[in-house]
């Protein structure tokens, strides 16, 4: 399949994804596999969540509206509007929305990590035990509760 025929449809289903409303824009299908798109379309202000690292993909960021800081081990990284920044695989992060809610798309590389999103959106309960099981299935390993840094 060519990168031509992945196209997002303003008609993807809302999800609820650890608090913020998100929509699953391209999945690994559309992309044999090589990337995904996700619509973060509301992050609510303050929302952080926990320390983790994906071992299977690398997350770009693309802030559209707020602001949210990136942490990496010995790096803040503080993003606006149009400011694209790189969580790479294999290394601990973990973000923080500001004072406000915020808008962001995620691309991962290669795909993955729009299918634990739609898995953790069709939980009924989230507790911590059954999100740190359920990313273990997707090669994301939890490290710590919101509000721990790397």
């Amino acid at each position: 399949m060519s990168a031509a025929t992945a196209t997002a449809t303003a008609t993807a289903t809302e999800l609820e994804f650890l608090g913020s409303r998100v929509r699953i824009l391209i999945d690994a299908d559309q992309t044999d596999g090589r990337f995904s798109l996700i619509d973060m379309i509301e992050v609510p202000a303050g929302h952080m969540p926990p320390l983790h690292v994906h071992h299977a993909e690398d997350e770009i960021f693309y802030v559209i509206d707020g602001e949210v800081t990136l942490f990496l081990p010995g790096r803040e990284i503080h993003a606006t509007p149009g400011d694209c920044v790189l969580a790479p695989r294999g290394i601990p992060h973990a973000y923080r929305v500001g004072d406000r809610s915020a808008r962001w798309l995620v691309m991962s590389s290669p795909a993955g990590f729009e299918r634990f999103v739609g898995s953790v959106a069709a939980l009924d309960d989230l507790d911590p035990a059954v999100l740190t099981a359920v990313a273990a299935k997707h090669d994301i390993e939890i490290l710590g509760p919101p509000g721990m840094l790397p």
